[in-house]
């Protein structure tokens, strides 16, 4: 019997698994809080398998399971996982590209002939819509969050450049945002609903990391901007604000099918 090879990324919000079984590729994830459930059921479903993690979880989890686990880089796991992931959609990346990693907070990366460097990031992410929606909504839980989004209009909260060129032909865009959240006379006299206040927060972090990422793949002249991650999962409102201003600059988006499980993908090829 072949032994079965588990690839883990071990992150600040979920705990992504990809493994392979009968030649066929599986993913499954546990919220970051649930590590012991995670071990256990690693555990009781698997004997004897090659594991390799990685992420800022992946001694903690190590250190649970009942096998030895080997442990590789987390940006170089992301950028093997994800450069596999790509040739099997039937999406080569190419030499030159950027990847995106919209986890818990944002890392950006600048890949060249194989090889990945951080050129930036942000605090702003996953976890930033989870914890100013909680604030703003008393809402946790991420599906229903999503959920309520998708009905929301972030005209209602967000000032628009139309709003302030009201009447006349402004010099750029009116659909462009001028300033989130920044409708406050209105906010005052007419508060909004939640999914407008979550739609806007969604609008908030999608237009902070198009505008780093759209930076940085000018000044390292990449054309496609893949983005991956934790956050676009089931969150369509997420992906279209993103994809819009990224081609808004000239730029070409790609969002990979289970482009969130890159990390574990990439410890998975790790135990080969």
């Amino acid at each position: 019997m072949n032994q079965t090879k588990i690839g883990i990324d071990a992150g600040g919000t979920l705990l992504k698994i990809a493994y392979v079984e009968n030649d066929a590729l599986y993913y499954r994830s546990f919220r970051s809080r649930d590590i012991d459930r995670a071990a256990s059921w690693l555990t009781d479903h698997f004997e004897n398998p090659a594991i390799c993690v990685t992420g800022g979880k992946s001694h903690a989890l190590a250190e649970k399971l009942n096998v030895p686990a080997k442990t590789v880089l987390e940006f170089d796991a992301t950028t093997q996982g994800m450069t596999y992931l790509a040739d099997q959609l039937n999406h080569p990346l190419g030499n030159d590209f950027l990847f995106v990693n919209v986890g818990t907070g944002t890392s950006i990366h600048y890949v060249h002939d194989g090889k990945q460097e951080r050129v930036g990031g942000s605090g702003v992410g996953g976890g930033t819509l989870l914890g100013i929606g909680f604030l703003a909504t008393d809402m946790q839980d991420y599906e229903k969050i999503i959920q309520a989004a998708s009905e929301g209009n972030r005209e209602n909260v967000d000032l628009k450049v139309k709003d302030i060129f009201d009447g006349s032909v402004p010099p750029i865009s009116g659909d462009l945002t001028a300033s989130n959240f920044g409708k406050t006379e209105i906010l005052v006299e007419q508060p909004p609903s939640d999914p407008d206040i979550l739609a806007s927060i969604i609008g908030l972090v999608g237009e902070v990391i198009v505008t780093i990422s759209s930076q940085l793949a000018v000044q390292y002249d990449a054309d496609t901007i893949v983005y991956i991650g934790s956050s676009f999962r089931s969150n369509p409102l997420l992906q279209q604000i993103i994809e819009k201003y990224t081609r808004m600059i000239g730029k070409t988006p790609l969002f990979l099918e289970n482009g969130e499980y890159s990390g574990a993908v990439g410890a998975l090829l790790a135990t080969y």
